[in-house]
């Protein structure tokens, strides 16, 4: 991977991100090596002003096209309170699709009518704490819930709960196997004669209102004909107040990979199709998550060894366990030493994990790179905290916000003692 100019940060760093004077990293108008020495590594740092940026963006794009829509956030993708209280200020909703994400967005200040909650394995529990906390709509996934949610709707006496219902489109966007969730096989959804019997299930019922369909494609997609067809594909359904188009629009990750569609291509694509099929008078509903929190946010590192056998390796004290996607799906990022831009040395930047797999960046490129250095790597936002583990028994990394020069811990750094508080 080309490393970019030495004057010139990476267009996916977070917004306001730039280079000292001393030719240091700074996000937020905080020296990264400072954060670094203040705080541990690694350390998940987001920018809060690219949040709130990226959400007004969001909201405005669809705005220009429709006077009837809801941006609501996937939480999935940075289920962090902080994070998740920002968006909510920004008059975002929120999915979830468990009782601990719900858990977590009621915390960040979220009332239950701007909450949706997802899942195609819902527990009793899950189906329990969203009625306790009036979630606007249960997105029904399967038959099999239809008869378990209505036994708990009559069983708390609070009358009908609104739902969605989930349909599969069979419609596959340009992304990983493992984030493709569209096509006709799938774990998501309901296809075939089941979306049928559903909604007539559906409106036969005294405890529940059928008011909206849901359809979600994949995350990660680049190109947006995806997502007309997939409202295309959906045309033959009776038309229902609300349309929840999930949300999939991918970001650029890395200065060489091409950029992404923007907000407002996205948006007019969506709004768009769904006139074209069901009309003026449906409510659109879109749950971006990867595509508000991905820029937001850098992981930082710091360099434990530097060996050289058939490659050139440059070892750090994170990895898969702060950042599972590489290993998963084979996910690309740059990387950077925070106080001297550019490249020089070809390495491998790899984690401190016991597993071959636990590579970061298989094609750094950083100068002279040597232990001590703290490392960065930008775009980090979506599913990196998310998908954090204790793999090796390795306390799970703090998140800091950094704003106006200013550096605040919102989630601290997991202590050794933590990682058995729950032994009996």
């Amino acid at each position: 991977m080309g490393a970019p100019s030495i004057k010139e940060l990476s267009p996916v760093f977070p917004l306001g991100s730039r280079l000292t004077d001393a030719g240091h990293i700074e996000v937020g108008g905080c020296d990264l090596l400072e954060v670094a020495r203040e705080f541990g590594t690694p350390a998940y740092v987001v920018s809060p002003d690219d949040l709130r940026a990226r959400a007004r963006a969001f909201t405005d794009a669809f705005a220009a096209c429709t006077d009837d829509a809801e941006i609501v956030f996937a939480s999935k993708a940075f289920p962090c309170t902080a994070v998740m209280r920002v968006l909510g200020e920004e008059g975002l909703g929120c999915d979830v699709a468990s009782a601990g994400e719900l858990e977590l967005a009621l915390a960040a200040g979220f009332r239950g009518e701007r909450i949706h909650l997802h899942g195609n394995a819902k527990t009793l529990a899950d189906l329990e704490a969203a009625r306790a906390a009036g979630v606007r709509h249960i997105v029904i996934d399967n038959l099999d819930e239809i008869a378990r949610l209505e036994g708990v709707v009559a069983s708390d006496g609070r009358g009908p709960q609104p739902v969605s219902i989930r349909v599969n489109p069979d419609v596959r966007g340009d992304t990983h196997d493992k984030i493709s969730t569209g096509q006709a096989d799938s774990k998501f959804g309901l296809g075939g004669a089941d979306v049928a019997e559903a909604i007539a299930r559906l409106r036969s019922s005294a405890l529940l209102d059928l008011e909206g369909v849901h359809m979600h494609i994949g995350s990660q997609i680049l190109d947006l004909e995806p997502f007309r067809r997939a409202v295309e594909a959906i045309s033959e359904l009776p038309t229902l107040a609300e349309v929840n188009l999930g949300g999939g629009l991918g970001v650029q990750y890395t200065a060489a990979d091409p950029p992404a569609p923007s907000y407002a291509e996205y948006a007019r694509v969506k709004v768009d199709a769904v006139r074209d099929v069901f009309g003026d008078g449906v409510r659109i509903v879109d749950e971006p998550g990867r595509a508000l929190v991905a820029h937001s946010t850098v992981t930082l590192y710091t360099v434990q060894s530097v060996k050289t056998n058939v490659r050139h390796y440059v070892a750090v004290d994170g990895g898969m366990a702060d950042n599972l996607r590489p290993m998963m799906y084979g996910a690309r990022y740059e990387a950077h030493v925070a106080d001297r831009l550019g490249g020089g040395t070809p390495c491998v930047l790899v984690g401190m994990h016991c597993e071959s797999s636990d590579v970061i960046v298989a094609d750094a490129d950083l100068p002279d790179p040597r232990v001590g250095d703290v490392i960065v790597t930008p775009a980090t936002g979506a599913y990196g905290y998310s998908m954090a583990n204790n793999y090796n028994a390795v306390p799970r990394a703090p998140v800091v916000f950094a704003s106006d020069g200013d550096a605040r811990l919102v989630v601290r750094r997991e202590t050794l003692a933590e990682l058995h508080a729950r032994d009996v």
